[in-house]
């Protein structure tokens, strides 16, 4: 049975983080899943053309909600997934229901609530930015959530365990060792600081929670085994994905802005541009989720190919990696920060961890290009 999915992202159109338009493919693609909503995580500042926040000077903009890049997935996938916004100011407590924000930032929360109410079964929310509309929708009717929301998956916060946990982080990208500190809690993530009161509300809330750090105490672009970053060297790979998905990634990547943005589908990149798309490097932090939520394992075969494969296709002698969710308890601090200890007893939260992160970065950069590749009978 295909899993129901809410999917909460930060996508903006020109994008903000190509890495969101990249990754909502996987939404759409992967067979196992069943894609009901996505809700545009939007924050006001990144709308403008200058935007400061939290020490970060963005001149990229201005931008909006990714309302384009969805609606050219749903044109290339024959879908009518809905779409609709969150607030774009944050929440002023952790019990804030937002209900000041004007009718239009509403129709996020609302398309949370009607989703959840019209699932015959229980939804799985998959969150890649702030918490603010999922944390608003629960505090708005807590007892739907309880009856119909079977996890929350969060892609957001620094994994910061005890000092019994883990002695080291490692930052492969610098090939540096990072010591932890007894007590602290480090890095304040990108996710977290968009909105803290929003994730501290889904900590405290005592829903199924299954956290997917996006980063470790050596920053948003360090391996640690409870987090999910990793590096792809260049996007070659796209060269030979279906033609409608290479140029919609295209069109992404060279933040591209047409009147006619479902024609552009239907038109091959220019050569100049995808040759240097595909020398590009790629960060990416999702894939974790996507293999998890759609029951996938990632194997490496006998023969030395890594794969990202559906259970009925490991073979007896595949190798399958770590992509585990071990049970663990969660203490925030009003922040957003967090640590975690591993526990034996029954427990709301569990933490991802893939025990050998670097040999996990390897295995992704082949296993990730393939799988895309292969989306839509490319």
């Amino acid at each position: 049975m295909k899993k129901p999915i809410i999917d909460v992202t930060d996508l903006y159109h020109p994008h903000q983080d190509v890495g969101d338009n990249f990754d909502l493919v996987a939404a759409y693609a992967l067979p196992e899943i069943d894609l009901r909503a996505v809700i545009l995580d939007c924050t006001e500042p990144f709308r403008h053309p200058r935007c400061e926040f939290g020490g970060f000077v963005d001149t990229a903009g201005p931008r909006d909600p990714g309302f384009i890049p969805v609606t050219q997935l749903n044109y290339i996938f024959n879908r009518n997934v809905p779409a609709a916004v969150s607030p774009f100011h944050p929440m002023k407590s952790p019990d804030d229901k937002l209900l000041d924000a004007p009718g239009f930032q509403q129709t996020g929360i609302e398309l949370i609530l009607q989703t959840l109410r019209e699932a015959r079964e229980p939804v799985s929310i998959l969150v890649f930015c702030s918490c603010r509309a999922v944390a608003a929708a629960f505090n708005r009717e807590p007892k739907l959530f309880r009856d119909k929301v079977e996890r929350l998956h969060l892609c957001i916060g620094t994994c910061s365990p005890d000092i019994f946990s883990v002695d080291y982080g490692v930052d492969y990208t610098l090939n540096k060792r990072i010591p932890l500190i007894p007590g602290t809690k480090g890095y304040m993530e990108w996710n977290v600081e968009l909105d803290p009161h929003a994730f501290v509300r889904l900590l405290r809330s005592e829903l199924p929670i299954a956290l997917y750090p996006d980063a470790a105490e050596g920053g948003g672009f360090a391996l640690d085994r409870h987090n999910t970053f990793y590096r792809l060297p260049n996007l070659e790979f796209i060269r030979n994905m279906h033609p409608q998905l290479r140029s919609y990634l295209a069109y992404a990547f060279n933040r591209t802005c047409r009147n006619d943005f479902l024609c552009a589908m239907d038109e091959p990149p220019a050569a100049e541009f995808l040759n240097k798309l595909a020398e590009r490097q790629h960060n990416v932090w999702e894939t974790a989720i996507w293999i998890g939520i759609s029951g996938r394992k990632l194997v490496n075969h006998t023969n030395g190919q890594y794969r990202i494969v559906p259970p009925a296709e490991v073979r007896v002698d595949d190798t399958v990696l770590p992509n585990e969710m071990r049970p663990c308890t969660i203490k925030a601090t009003d922040d957003g920060r967090f640590d975690f200890k591993f526990t034996d007893k029954p427990t709301n939260f569990a933490i991802y961890d893939r025990v050998d992160p670097q040999e996990n970065q390897i295995a992704l950069r082949e296993a990730l290009p393939a799988l895309y590749q292969s989306f839509l009978g490319a």
